[in-house]
């Protein structure tokens, strides 16, 4: 699944990918940038 990676400012595959669910219940993925290792956030059933 591809996010948007903050650091590195382009969209890149996630790395270590996993469902989680937010405070206010929505689904989310959350996972590993590859080139620079920041936490990569996508919100929405993926």
């Amino acid at each position: 699944m591809q996010a948007y990676c903050v650091k590195c400012h382009a969209k890149r595959e996630m790395k270590n990918a996993k469902a989680i669910t937010m405070k206010n219940g929505s689904p989310a993925t959350q996972g590993v940038c590859p080139t620079c290792g920041t936490k990569m956030f996508r919100i929405g059933k993926g």
